[in-house]
């Protein structure tokens, strides 16, 4: 991408942002969000980050949503594990966006986890990569987070284990699936009211509370 485009992409990006009602981005922050757009853009073109290939697809569907996400997480969550990272959605856009947090990235494919290596390197974020399956974890975390998980409903299980008592459990997922979800995770969690995702009609984020000392 050329500076052009890259000031054209963050531009889109808080054009975006307004659009579905949201705050925008600050600058230091939208120049962050412009060099992770560059770089899935040029790592997709060699190996397979993320189906959504486009530009304007990365912008709506990766970065908006992860930024909500990000936005939704509770106040005073000290610890994160992004499930199942990917190209690191929604966890590179929590740490940009809420660097009080300390995140936690768990990619097993190798080729994922050196992009997300190279994507903490560029954006100069302090993030942990977890290089093998979430569950060989031991320690819980305030907040874990699964976005287009393989295999998600039985993979909802594993991440409830991962939350610690009085944390929450933030799933990413099709008006169609929340249900079969929230029931995977079992019954020890409290789910808040379903927060809508702009630009998808039945795309939302779910998060459940684990009550403290349960």
């Amino acid at each position: 991408m050329t500076d052009r485009q890259v000031s054209a992409a963050g531009d889109r990006l808080n054009a975006l942002l307004g659009q579905a009602g949201l705050p925008v981005l600050a600058q230091e922050l939208v120049i962050r969000f412009e060099a992770y757009l560059a770089l899935i853009l040029r790592w997709n073109a060699r190996t397979n980050l993320t189906a959504i290939r486009s530009e304007e697809g990365i912008l709506t569907r990766h970065f908006v949503e992860s930024i909500v996400c990000a936005r939704a997480v509770p106040p005073g969550t000290h610890t994160l594990l992004d499930f199942g990272s990917g190209a690191g959605f929604p966890g590179i856009p929590i740490a940009l966006c809420r660097p009080e947090i300390a995140v936690t990235l768990a990619e097993s494919q190798s080729k994922k986890a050196a992009f997300l290596h190279e994507a903490i390197r560029v954006l100069g974020i302090r993030v942990s990569v977890h290089e093998d399956r979430a569950e060989s974890l031991g320690a819980p975390f305030d907040c874990v987070t699964m976005r287009a998980v393989d295999r998600m409903e039985k993979a909802v299980p594993i991440a409830a284990r991962l939350v610690s008592p009085g944390g929450s459990l933030v799933l990413m997922a099709t008006r169609g699936d929340s249900l079969a979800l929230k029931a995977a995770a079992g019954v020890a969690f409290l789910w808040i009211p379903a927060i809508e995702l702009p630009f998808g009609a039945d795309r939302l984020i779910e998060m459940g509370v684990h009550p403290a000392g349960s």
